[in-house]
């Protein structure tokens, strides 16, 4: 039976985020102050009310300030004994009173702080939570919690199975809206639950030894298409967050968009065996009496309000599923197993407009196609690696967490560039004559299927018109799982001139990083691998080697422990490499091959671990 899987979490955080600041009113900070404490446990308590009269139950995350407070002890114990919630725990929420005097700090993130302070941290919240409770918990998470900081959670409180443990793409694009001030630096990691590797949270496990011994959720279920082309906090099921985007009508405060992101999740099901999942995860911030993003109090609590009523009436239809985190850990396993990718063919549901993209997760990468741009690749993060990225400080990333990419359209350009230079993007060209057209040109719309363990993306053909040919095209896509390959295969349907030859042109223009700005480039090797192997040490020196019936074209990145190669299905194509130079740092991987009508190209792009 098909299941959309729904979890429902609240924390009573004392000090939400941002609060104290507005029940304030420009005193003297006191995060001890009374009238913050009492509105904040009243926002949780309607939160809890609304989502128990719609016949919701909850996970709620108990943060290290609400240990502190006797009534919001006693409302967890009773709401876990009349409405089965589940009493979990937040290393969100740490600022408070006792917090401060012990650490010194006003630093709130705790993959932030330095692994010393992380497990002193780790184990003052634990400990607090069970003399409140008596037991440990069996559910933890933040907005992002490192590899190191897992590993010694699970090692140390194996009770511990669920963890909310990324936000994603929570990185530059949401850094810039918020100010430059928002240091939460964490692209590249799942959408959609996964179980972390023991190497990097952002990377799924592919093995049992891989296993970190938690399921992963993200902090929030986010539109997989306007998040990514804009700042992902405006664009996710958290009500919210819709609200801070404005896409509701300010005169009969209805938020229609809200509703389509939801069963825009539901609709995943279709490219997962029968399983989609979505969450809401609230902190009492968000509903604050002062309102929030031009909107007064009472149109936050209408949309939170509305939120559960939609999950209320899809769970009273037999439509969604309700659990808890821990009990959602539980069916994941059952229900999943390693290798099995997470898949959305995403549509845009808010602008308008045709756009669709094909996001692809599994333990070897990332991936996100846009059928925009002719079916091209426009982010790829390498998992195959398994980079481990220690974070915090004392290491060499105290605040970006991201998996880096090789392609990334909105860091490195894409397609679509500057007067001089490349974007990362994986395509094709077509030339003719001296005519040359680049596939991401052309707009087309795919189709999902699946024939045993293998995903198949199919384009709508597309039309390529030269001065005097036209060629029709069709390309599909191929996931294999467990491979950590994707196979682009390219058909010639017909041209207006049968005999005529055209040249195809197969490329990956790439680079590695996790910001805009660019990486030192030098390290990375470059060859045409064959009977005699050409290779370039990559210096900026913009030069090119090219070898007939290459086997393989290849880059290895050290910087990222990184191999990424491409291959072909004929033996006869040309395999070439670029190298690029200061203005342009990227590096091109290709082959061409010159092709007739009806004929039949495919190339393979592979990932693997660069020791």
């Amino acid at each position: 039976m098909d299941k959309f899987v729904v979890n429902i979490i609240h924390r009573p955080e004392m000090v939400p985020e941002y609060a104290e600041k507005v029940t304030g009113h420009g005193k003297t900070e006191d995060i001890g102050r009374k009238a913050l404490l009492t509105e904040s446990l009243d926002i949780f308590k309607t939160q809890q009310r609304l989502a128990h009269e719609n016949g919701l139950k909850t996970t709620i995350q108990m943060t290290y300030a609400s240990l502190f407070n006797e009534e919001a002890v006693a409302l967890a114990k009773a709401d876990h004994e009349k409405y089965g919630d589940e009493i979990a725990l937040s290393l969100l929420g740490l600022p408070c009173k006792e917090f401060r005097e012990k650490y010194d700090t006003k630093d709130f993130c705790i993959w932030m702080f330095s692994m010393e302070d992380k497990k002193s941290i780790v184990d003052d919240v634990f400990e607090k939570f069970y003399q409140s409770f008596g037991f440990y918990p069996e559910s933890t998470g933040s907005y992002y919690l490192d590899a190191d900081l897992t590993n010694y959670i699970k090692e140390k409180y194996p009770s511990v199975k669920c963890a909310v443990a990324t936000c994603w793409e929570e990185g530059p694009k949401a850094y810039h809206t918020c100010n430059n001030s928002w240091y939460t630096l964490f692209d590249g990691g799942p959408w959609a639950p996964w179980i972390p590797s023991r190497q990097n949270t952002h990377a799924p496990a592919a093995n049992q030894e891989e296993d970190s011994g938690i399921v992963a959720i993200p902090h929030l279920s986010r539109d997989l298409l306007a998040c990514y082309d804009g700042n992902g906090s405006n664009f996710g099921t958290h009500p919210q967050n819709v609200l801070r985007g404005m896409i509701y009508d300010s005169q009969t405060w209805e938020y229609p968009y809200m509703y389509n992101l939801i069963d825009q999740y539901r609709s995943l099901e279709k490219y997962n065996n029968g399983y989609a999942y979505n969450m809401m995860f609230v902190g009492p911030g968000w509903m604050n009496k002062m309102g929030r993003w031009e909107a007064p109090y009472e149109l936050l609590e209408k949309s939170y309000s509305d939120g559960c009523a939609y999950y209320g009436k899809l769970k009273k239809e037999g439509k969604l599923t309700d659990m808890t985190m821990a009990e959602f850990a539980d069916y994941y396993r059952e229900k999943k197993s390693y290798t099995e990718p997470e898949c959305a063919l995403w549509r845009d549901i808010l602008y308008g407009s045709d756009k669709q993209l094909f996001w692809y997760c599994d333990p070897y990468m990332r991936v996100c196609v846009n059928m925009d741009q002719g079916g091209a690749i426009v982010d790829l993060r390498p998992y195959a690696a398994k980079l481990e990225w220690p974070v915090g400080i004392g290491t060499k990333h105290v605040q970006d967490a991201s998996y880096p990419f090789l392609i990334q359209e909105k860091y490195r350009a894409g397609y679509f560039t500057h007067y001089a230079g490349e974007g990362t993007v994986r395509s094709a060209k077509l030339s003719y004559n001296g005519e040359e057209v680049d596939l991401c040109l052309c707009r087309t719309k795919a189709h999902f299927s699946q024939e045993g363990n293998t995903r198949i993306l199919t384009l709508d053909p597309v039309e390529i018109e030269f001065y005097d040919l036209t060629v029709k095209l069709q390309t599909k896509i191929y996931f294999e799982e467990g491979s950590s390959g994707i196979k682009m295969e390219r058909t010639i349907l017909e041209m207006s001139n049968p005999d005529a030859k055209v040249e195809l042109n197969e490329y990956m223009v790439a680079c590695y990083g996790t910001t805009e700005y660019p990486e030192d480039m030098t390290g990375i090797t470059l060859k045409c691998e064959g009977s005699q192997d050409k290779s370039i040490s990559y210096e900026y020196k913009c030069r090119e080697a090219q070898l007939e019936g290459a086997k393989a074209v290849s880059a290895v990145i050290p910087a990222i422990e990184t191999k990424v190669s491409m291959t072909p299905s004929d033996k006869e194509a040309v395999g070439y490499v670029k190298e690029g130079y200061a203005f342009s740092p990227m590096f091109t991987l290709g082959y061409t091959k010159t092709v007739s009508d009806k004929e039949v190209f495919a190339t393979w792009l592979n990932l693997e671990k660069a020791n």
